[in-house]
């Protein structure tokens, strides 16, 4: 017997249940980050301010992802269930505070920064809750699907939210998103408090086994997700531009949800390919492979053709780019222990949201014409190849 609200030593079901519920969450997280990107034009309006201020909306996350992920990482790996449960709290409580008044841009401000403060805490646990809740035989499945929970989430707030506000407005958005939220959030907490770490894994230290110091596999996984997160970010951010250079507007959308449905695909299913045959180096060198060759092409041919070869080729840059991230986050926590896993996803996703920022900004100075802004991810993709390269073959577990 144990006593109320003690959390009782994992079940499969219990587990299973609970890895749904943070996957979920996982997704909640991007869904609340772009719920005004897809319909800015819209939020603009209904907030009465300009598009650059809809914009700082959704940079708010990021900074504050770079600012707090590796305390945060400290934190869960400390405490799993009191820092997991804030960041759950976090979330729910600024996508509640956006709906108080969905038409008060200060408003909207204030639970755009409350919910970014919970992400951190949310996707830095995305290793340590497969180690705490899953056999080893399922943590690389748990591990994938979480990271596949940012791609879900990111595919649904860029096909819900039209929809959406055409139906409701922006402020039905906000309000529906915070009931949703809430719910995730609400059965999450009640999992995580109830269901405790299997039996095997409670020997984890509580307290972090020492600091943790970039070395040459993790500084290498750093470097692939910088450029891995960075070409996916800047192709989302400069496609229609570039489909407008070839003359093929208004594919943008279609394309990157390909891309990002592929890439959801990907992580479902390389993952585990991988790790059953330690080749994850192998996996990691196709996708910086991949992107570099793929978007050189897509550069090279003639611009009647441009708009075709895209459609071949980001699909299958998704497929392999986005699959590197579970593999990346699987492979760190095998080489630092499950005592430091949090702060090693903390420090990959820390890497991988600063590439997202700067392979953005290092895009612009192609203004958008397509074969200089495809070439210039195409180049910006071979570090990430040399990192990959030189990564072990094999496994080093701590």
């Amino acid at each position: 017997m144990t006593a109320p609200g003690t959390a009782t030593p994992a079940t499969s079901t219990g587990a299973r249940a609970l890895v749904v519920a943070f996957c979920a969450l996982v997704a909640a997280t991007q869904v609340l980050w772009l719920t005004f990107s897809p319909v800015s034009a819209e939020s603009a309006a209904a907030l009465g301010v300009g598009s650059g201020a809809v914009a700082n909306l959704a940079a708010v996350n990021p900074l504050l992802f770079v600012l707090l992920a590796l305390p945060a990482g400290r934190w869960l790996d400390r405490s799993l269930v009191p820092a997991l449960t804030t960041g759950a709290a976090l979330t729910v409580g600024g996508a509640v505070v956006r709906a108080l008044a969905a038409d008060s841009y200060a408003v909207v401000l204030t639970g755009q920064v409350v919910l970014s403060l919970g992400q951190p805490l949310v996707l830095g646990a995305t290793t340590v809750v497969a180690v705490r809740y899953v056999s080893p035989a399922g943590r690389t499945a748990a591990i994938a699907a979480a990271s596949a929970g940012q791609f879900v989430g990111i595919l649904v707030a860029a096909l819900v939210a039209q929809p959406a506000v055409d139906a409701v407005g922006v402020g039905g958005l906000v309000r529906a998103e915070a009931v949703a939220v809430a719910a995730v959030g609400l059965v999450f907490v009640v999992l995580a408090r109830r269901v405790g770490p299997r039996s095997e894994a409670g020997a984890a230290p509580d307290a972090p086994a020492g600091r943790l110091r970039p070395d040459r596999l993790l500084v290498g996984l750093a470097v692939m997700l910088f450029v891995g997160v960075g070409v996916f970010n800047a192709v989302a951010t400069w496609l229609d531009a570039v489909l407008d250079d070839l003359g093929a507007p208004g594919r943008a959308g279609v394309l990157i949800a390909a891309m990002t449905v592929a890439g959801i695909v990907g992580a479902a299913v390389l993952p585990a390919l991988a790790a059953a045959r330690d080749r994850r180096r192998t996996v990691l060198l196709v996708a910086a492979l991949t992107s570099a060759v793929g978007l050189a092409v897509a550069a090279a041919v003639p611009r009647t053709a441009g708009a075709t070869v895209l459609v071949v080729v980001l699909p299958l840059v998704g497929f392999v780019l986005l699959a590197g991230l579970p593999v990346a986050l699987e492979w760190a926590e095998l080489h630092v222990g499950a005592a430091r896993a949090a702060r090693a996803t903390s420090l990959l996703l820390l890497a991988g949201n600063a590439g997202g920022v700067v392979l953005v900004l290092a895009a612009e100075v192609t203004g958008g014409r397509a074969a200089p802004t495809l070439l210039l991810l195409a180049l910006l993709s071979l570090p990430a190849l040399a990192a990959a390269w030189s990564l072990p073959r094999r496994v080093q577990s701590s």
